[in-house]
This record gives C-alpha cells, structure tokens and sequence, in this order.
C-alpha cells in the first residue's frame, strides 16, 4: 500500500491511497482456496472443482468482496498508522474510470482530523458551589401547598371570584347553530384554572349561583378541532352553585392522604425531597459555571464538519420546540443562524475538551451503570420498559445517547475534584435566581 498526501489545510487531511493489484490478486485467491473444499458443482465432488472453474464462476463476487475489504483495510491501516481521528466518517472514493481486474486500485481518501486538545491545569479553576438548606420556611411552604391540591369546595353565598369553583350548565353556538362536544350537565369548573377556552373562565367572574350568563369568545387559531380553530362562538351558560375553596388541614390524615405515617414524618420526607431539589439546581449552577471557565480556558481548532453538524441538529431542535404538533422530517430544510453556529462551537468545543480530560484521566462509565442508566429511562415507556430495553441493547446509538451524558458528568465530577471550589451559603431565592439565569442566558447550550 502506498500513501501519497494530497491535502493538509487546518485540520482537513486528503490522501492518494494506492493498493497494489497483486495484492488484491493474493486476497482473491486467499479467498478461491478458501471457498474450494466448501464448493460442489455437478460432475465434480465437493472439493475438487478445478481453480479455473470457480474463478469463472465465483471470482466476479469475490473480487469485489476483496476490493471492498482491502480499500477498508488500507483506510485503517493508514489511520493506525498516522495517528489521526477523523471527526466524522471519512469520504472514500475510488478512481474507477477505466479501471480493469489486474490494475492497482486506487483511492481518493478524505477527512477531518480531530485536533490536539491542549491540556489544561484543572487546579487552577475557582468555582463557587452555592448551598441553600431546606428550612422550615420551604417546608411549610410546600406543604401547604400539598394541602392545596387536597382541597375541597364548600357553598358560597357570593359572586363567584378567581379561584372558586362553579357548577354549570352550558351550550355552544356557532352562527346561532349548536355544534357536537359543546354543551354539558353540572360540570364543575374551577375559575382561572384555565382549563377551558381563553375568555370563558374570566366572564364567569362575578356570577351568583342560579345566575344565566352569555360567553362570547373565539376558539384559539390552533385549536385542536379544524372546524372550531378561529371560529367566534357564544355559549348560554347558567351557573347552579358557587363554591370556595377550602384547604385540607395540615393534621396527621393529609399526611396518610400522602403516604406518611403522620405529619411530622410527612415534613421529614418533604425536607428531604427539597434537599434533593436544591442540590441538583446547586449542581446545575455549578456544572454551569465550569463549563464557562473551561470555555474561556481553552482555544484550538475545530472541525467544520462537526460544527455545522451541530448547529443544524440545534437549529432542527429549536424548530420542532417551536412547532410542537410538527412530528418527523417532511419540512423545508431549516438553515441555522449564526446563534445557532455560536451555541454549535461552544458545545463541539466543550464536548472535545470533557473527552479528551476523560481520557487522559481513565474516566469511563461501567456496564453497571449503564444498565442502571437504561432501566431508569424505560420506567417513563409504562408497559413497553421491555421493549424499550431491548431496542436499546441492539441499537449503539441509542446505548450512547444515554451513556454520553453519563461519561460527561462523571468527567465534571472529576475535574471538580480537582478545582478549587468554594461553598456559599445562599437563600432559596438567590439560588431560584442563579438557574433562572442560566435558562435566560442559553437554555440548550452545554
């Protein structure tokens, strides 16, 4: 095999990669002899088909087989060979104009090569771990607003207010014509809760039981139902009873409502499950922050090819999040913008700089752990956890959308241990405040 250089600009790579016809003449009959013993054809016992016969017959096949075999050979050999790791699958084309069994084969080979990260002093990082405690405060917070959502409604002799829950009779009109799924019976509607069309709860306001009342409104442009979508509509409303809400008392039997044995052991889970809470978005903040400080840390080249890659999965993503109801690919190709490229080369940056810290440091993430990883995901498919587990083992790209951020978090736990990190003690708002402003700043960025 011969290796000729025909492109290094940055860290694109182009390579001549000739392979000699005599070698691929010796893979073809490595390949005859070994097919042989195995071959049987009329008149002749298995094993004793003349050579020249089974080239006619089988050697078309197997040259191409050995082609195919030795450009893949070739390929990594030359990458073994040189050290380089392409970015993304290399472009291998074949000069086959004119080309004819007892020629060399010859390859136009083509790639980008991953960079040389620069290694970092990762003792040199300072970062600040903000702490805020599950006070009693955030615990009685919290449980009342348990006790809200086991409340009940009891009769009010009054106009309805925001929060109440009125009992109604009503029909929907359109044109003055009464249209399918738009009237029911004794139908209990909490005011503001905002479960039914916009404009309907807030003209119910104010009513008194026994009161009728017209609702005027228009259905939502996206409405589900296409025959309603934008269409104005009344509907006769009359109000049967007024209700206010009345919170479950904070006493040993909301507790056992909630799985405790009684309220003190309910206030011990709640504090422990805020504890949990606030560690992660402490954790968030902090990994925020480390990614930040790796970012300005760091500067090298990288590939073109990954990068715009990035930026149209990013773009693609931020469209189906504004298109919800817009399942699958059938759409008009979406070209990324350069905050889209901005947010791509800080990701592929980062993603470059975590693996080759990882690697160094012998970071990896177990069987066990991805196995554990797996089974935590299939709890979200009820009755297809199986299936879901199963789809998982035979397909590596999946097993690696899992393990990816694995790996990533235990290469921040890594680098974490040996920056210096400062504990500060902040309150439940100060830390509120310190996420929010990571989703505000980039809510998909690394």
């Amino acid at each position: 095999m011969q290796v000729e250089q025909t492109l290094k600009d940055g860290l694109k790579r182009g390579y001549k990669v000739t392979i000699p016809a005599a070698d691929l003449e010796g893979a073809v009959q490595a390949k005859l002899d070994e097919a042989q013993p195995k071959i049987a054809m009329k008149g002749f016992r298995p094993g004793k088909v003349p050579m020249a016969l089974l080239r006619k017959q089988h050697g078309p096949r197997l040259l191409g087989e050995a082609m195919q075999e030795a450009v893949d050979g070739a390929v990594q050999r030359h990458l073994s060979e040189s050290g380089d790791r392409p970015a993304m699958q290399p472009k291998v084309e074949m000069q086959a104009e004119g080309w004819k069994e007892g020629d060399d084969i010859v390859v136009d080979l083509s790639y980008e090569a991953l960079p040389d990260v620069p290694e970092l002093d990762l003792s040199t990082l300072s970062l600040t771990r903000l702490n805020a405690a599950a006070d009693d405060a955030a615990v009685e917070e919290a449980l009342a607003s348990l006790a809200g959502t086991a409340r009940t409604y009891e009769a009010a002799d009054r106009p309805a207010e925001q929060g109440d829950q009125v009992v109604v009779d009503f029909q929907g009109s359109l044109g003055g014509e009464p249209f399918e799924g738009g009237s029911a019976t004794d139908h209990p509607l909490v005011l503001g809760s905002g479960s039914f069309i916009p404009g309907f709860e807030e003209q119910l306001v104010g009513a008194k039981a026994g009161e009728a009342r017209e609702v005027s409104l228009s259905f939502p442009e996206s409405y589900g139902a296409k025959h309603l979508a934008g269409q104005a509509a009344s509907f006769a409303v009359t109000v049967k009873a007024v209700k206010a809400p009345v919170d479950a008392p904070l006493d040993d039997a909301l507790a056992k409502r909630f799985g405790a044995d009684d309220l003190a052991a309910l206030r011990a889970q709640i504090a422990e499950r805020i504890g949990v809470e606030y560690a992660g978005a402490s954790r968030a903040v902090l990994k925020r922050a480390l990614l930040d400080a790796l970012d300005r840390a760091s500067s090298f080249d990288l590939p073109a090819s990954l990068v715009d890659a990035e930026a149209r999965g990013i773009a693609h993503q931020l469209w189906h999040e504004d298109h919800p109801d817009h399942h699958g690919h059938d759409h008009d190709s979406i070209e990324p913008t350069e905050e889209h490229r901005r947010l791509a080369v800080r990701r592929v940056k980062l993603g470059l700089l975590l693996a080759e810290i990882g690697r160094k440091a012998g970071v990896t993430v177990t069987d066990q752990e991805l196995t554990q990883a797996v089974l935590n995901q299939a709890r979200q498919y009820r009755g297809q956890e199986r299936q879901f587990f199963e789809y998982v083992q035979k397909n590596a790209a999946a097993r690696q959308q899992i393990q990816a951020p694995l790996f990533e978090d235990k290469v921040v736990d890594h680098i974490l241990g040996l920056a210096s990190v400062e504990d500060k003690a902040v309150t439940k708002d100060e830390l509120q405040a310190a996420v929010a402003a990571l989703e505000s700043e980039d809510p998909i960025s690394a």
